[in-house]
């Protein structure tokens, strides 16, 4: 009740209101993600390879994008304005690229030349193809 009291507060102000959807809509998928991407790593590659592992996780993060998205905007009241939408989606989207990013250099000790190399693999390009759906998302459902 506090964070719908919370999200009310934001009043006229629906840039505001999309920026903090935009902002939760990338924690949702990013901790999808973590999630599904252990999984990925740790049972689907061994057994089927990358691509193929891929490929099965993607139906699963759009959809529970899909339903985050359509969730997210009603709870923080995203107008049907198409900048709204773009501000929910774009600010989402740079910051799971942000995100992306951070943890293959921190995490996994690669340079930023070596992660920007990884997008040659197929896998990396669906993925991308992915997030790129996940950012458009917003605006598609405001012309639904």
């Amino acid at each position: 009740m506090q964070w719908r009291g919370w999200a009310a507060n934001m009043g006229n102000r629906p840039i505001l209101r999309s920026a903090m959807a935009g902002l939760v809509y990338f924690a949702v998928a990013f901790a999808a993600g973590f999630a599904l991407g252990t999984l990925r790593v740790l049972v689907l590659i061994p057994r089927l390879g990358e691509t193929s592992a891929v490929l099965l996780e993607l139906p699963i993060m759009l959809a529970l994008s899909w339903m985050a998205c359509r969730w997210l905007i009603a709870r923080f009241d995203v107008p049907r304005l198409t900048m709204a939408r773009l501000v929910m989606g774009g600010l989402a989207f740079a910051v799971l690229i942000l995100a992306e990013i951070g943890v293959s250099v921190f995490g996994f000790q690669r340079t930023l030349s070596e992660h920007l190399e990884h997008y040659r693999q197929p896998s990396a390009l669906l993925g991308l193809a992915a997030q790129i759906a996940f950012a458009a998302f917003p605006v598609v459902r405001g012309h639904r």
